[in-house]
């Protein structure tokens, strides 16, 4: 009987721990909930901040970092719009430095990437009019690198994002530049057109004024229409919104969208 006895108490201690850590638990729980929630925010913001500059500058790198937070913000939140979304803006731009590079394979992986995130972010969240106008962006990239045949397959989901996305929010300055570029980009004989198109960035700067990537859209149609003097007042108020923006720089030196 006495050579029980210390098997007794084990079970005993055991289930005095056992109740402890049931008691407990919840506690510790919401403890690690908000500790993920800090750490979550912290990848945004750090992310966010790199996009920023990433986007400005258009470093490689930088735009690499950033993806590289957001990627770790999914990992951490797989249910987070925001860090999904971010991401794909995150590739869209490192798209943008791909075709700069002219490299045509980079371009098109970081485009289905980013795709696939803007999907992701609307599974998640479908009345976001910045992620549907983002996709429909992505969607109109899409068949800039595939031609003909690509703007069969995307271009109705072109404009279903896009009316989806300005049924939302007909007050969002991101729709009125994707439909600027869907303006812009068309060809004439299946609804392209470059008054259209300038209207359409003209309506995103009235909307934000203060958004510098659709004042250089503006002088870069402009530009094509031969409007000299109004694209370089448009080019302008870019660089006075974002002097070290690269994309400003390279329009103003010549280069073509």
């Amino acid at each position: 009987m006495h050579a029980c006895l210390p098997i007794h108490r084990y079970v005993f201690v055991f289930l005095v721990v056992a109740l402890v850590l049931c008691a407990i638990s919840p506690e510790l729980a919401q403890v690690a909930g908000r500790a993920s929630l800090v750490a979550t925010a912290k990848l945004l913001r750090d992310g966010e901040s790199r996009l920023k500059e990433g986007r400005t500058t258009l470093d490689e790198q930088v735009l690499v970092a950033a993806r590289r937070d957001f990627t770790e913000c999914v990992q951490m939140d797989s249910k987070s719009t925001q860090c999904f979304y971010d991401r794909a803006r995150s590739e869209a731009y490192l798209e943008q430095v791909a075709q700069i590079q002219k490299d045509k394979k980079a371009a098109e992986r970081w485009i289905d990437s980013a795709i696939e995130d803007a999907q992701h972010a609307i599974a998640l969240d479908d009345g976001s009019a910045d992620a549907h106008a983002l996709l429909a962006d992505l969607y109109g990239n899409k068949i800039g690198v595939g031609g003909m045949f690509a703007g069969a397959h995307y271009g109705p989901k072109v404009d279903a994002e896009y009316e989806r996305a300005l049924q939302l929010d007909p007050n969002n300055s991101r729709v009125y530049l994707v439909m600027g570029h869907k303006y812009f980009f068309t060809p004439k004989m299946f609804g392209g057109n470059l008054d259209k198109a300038i209207a359409s960035f003209q309506k995103a700067t009235t909307l934000d004024s203060n958004y510098d990537e659709a004042f250089v859209w503006l002088a870069i149609a402009y530009r094509k229409k031969g409007n000299a003097q109004s694209a370089e007042r448009a080019l302008g108020e870019a660089l006075r919104l974002n002097p070290r923006s690269a994309f400003a720089k390279r329009i103003q030196e010549g280069a073509r969208e």
